[in-house]
C-alpha cells in the first residue's frame, strides 16, 4: 500500500487527504491544477479525486495507465465517463450521503421563498413599494409534493418536508417498492396529475437530458411550483419560463442551468428575460455545498476509499 498515490486536483476538505494517508496513501494535493497539468502528472498515479473543475474523459483515462479508481467528491457522476473507466477496470466512487442535507434544506428554501414571494416582497420594500395584496402567499400545507428521483437527494428533501402537512408522492423509472415514511411511491401519471410542486433530484443521462420541455410541462393537470436542484441540461430553459408566461409554473427555483458560468450564460437567448423574471430563484449550483457537506462529502469518500478492493 506505501507506494499507492492520489493526485487530488480540487478543492477538497483535507479530511480526505488525512485519511488516505492514514490508509498508506501517497497524496498529493494539488487543488490548482489546470486540465492540462493533471494531464501530464496522471501517469503516475492510481487514484484521482475531482470534483467538477473538468471532464474525466477518455483523453484523460488513456493518460492514467496505473489508474484504479476516481473519487468525485460530490454526488453526479456526469463529469465522469463511467463506462468507460469502469471497462479500464477502474473503479468510481462519489459521495451523495455527504451533501444530501445541503441539497434538501436549499429546495426546501427556494420553495418557501417562491410560495411567499419574498424576492418580489424584499424588492419591493427596499424601493419604497409597500404592496400587501401583490405578495399575498401560499400555504405548503395540504400540497401534493412530487419528487422525481428517489435516491439521496429526493430522500432527503421528502424527509424535510416532514411537519408541513404535505402529500409526497415520489417516482423513479429505476427503483421500485421504495414507498417509506416520508413518500409514497406513484407512476409518473400520477405526478403530472396530482402535483402542486415539482422537484427534480435526477441525475444527468441520456434519458434525462431535456426531460423538462414544453412537452412535458403541457401534461401536468394543476399549475406547479418547479425546483431543480440536480442538473441543469435536465431542463429547457425555455420551456420554463414559457410555462410560467402562461401560466403552468406559479414559480420556479433552479439552482443549476444549462450553461452555467459567465460569460457563456449571459450569451444565452433566454438570459435575459429569466434574469429579470419575478417568478423565478436563482442560485449559482450551490444547493449541494455548504460549509458542512464540504466536510462530510470528504468523510464519505475517505470511508469508501478504505472499502475499495483494488
Amino acid at each position: 500500500m506505501a507506494n499507492k498515490s492520489i493526485l487530488i486536483v480540487d478543492d477538497l476538505h483535507p479530511a480526505f487527504k488525512q485519511e488516505a494517508e492514514a490508509l498508506g496513501y501517497v497524496v498529493s494535493d494539488e487543488p490548482l491544477f489546470t486540465r492540462e497539468q493533471t494531464l501530464a502528472a496522471i501517469k503516475d498515479y492510481e487514484g484521482l479525486a475531482v470534483r467538477t473543475k473538468f471532464q474525466v474523459d477518455r483523453e484523460m483515462i488513456d493518460a492514467a495507465p496505473k489508474l484504479k479508481f476516481i473519487a468525485r467528491a460530490g454526488a453526479g457522476m456526469d463529469n465522469v465517463d463511467e463506462a468507460y473507466a469502469q471497462s479500464k477496470g477502474i473503479a468510481c466512487i462519489n459521495a451523495p450521503e455527504g451533501n444530501a442535507d445541503a441539497v434538501a434544506e436549499h429546495a426546501m428554501g427556494m420553495l418557501l421563498s417562491l410560495m411567499n414571494k419574498l424576492r418580489q416582497a424584499d424588492q419591493q420594500v427596499r424601493t419604497g413599494i409597500w404592496d400587501r395584496e401583490e405578495n399575498r402567499g401560499w400555504e405548503l400545507k395540504g400540497k401534493t409534493v412530487g419528487i422525481i428521483g428517489y435516491g439521496y437527494m429526493g430522500q432527503s428533501f421528502a424527509q424535510k418536508l416532514q411537519g408541513f402537512g404535505v402529500d409526497v408522492i415520489a417516482y423513479d423509472k429505476y427503483k421500485t417498492g421504495f414507498s417509506d415514511a416520508y413518500a409514497r411511491e406513484v407512476s409518473m401519471e400520477e405526478i403530472v396529475k396530482f402535483s402542486d410542486v415539482l422537484s427534480l433530484h435526477l441525475p444527468l443521462t441520456r434519458e434525462t437530458r431535456n426531460l423538462v420541455d414544453t412537452e412535458y410541462l403541457f401534461h401536468f393537470r394543476k399549475p406547479i411550483f418547479f425546483l431543480n436542484t440536480s442538473r441543469g441540461e435536465i431542463v429547457n430553459t425555455s420551456a420554463v419560463l414559457n410555462a410560467i408566461a402562461n401560466g403552468k409554473i406559479l414559480g420556479a427555483g433552479l439552482d443549476v442551468l444549462e450553461v452555467e458560468k459567465f460569460p457563456a450564460l449571459a450569451e444565452q437567448n433566454w438570459y435575459a428575460e429569466l434574469a429579470k423574471n419575478d417568478k423565478v430563484v436563482l442560485s449559482p449550483h450551490v444547493a449541494g455545498w455548504t460549509f458542512e457537506s464540504y466536510r462530510k462529502i470528504s468523510e464519505v469518500l475517505a470511508e469508501k476509499l478504505k472499502n475499495l478492493e483494488i
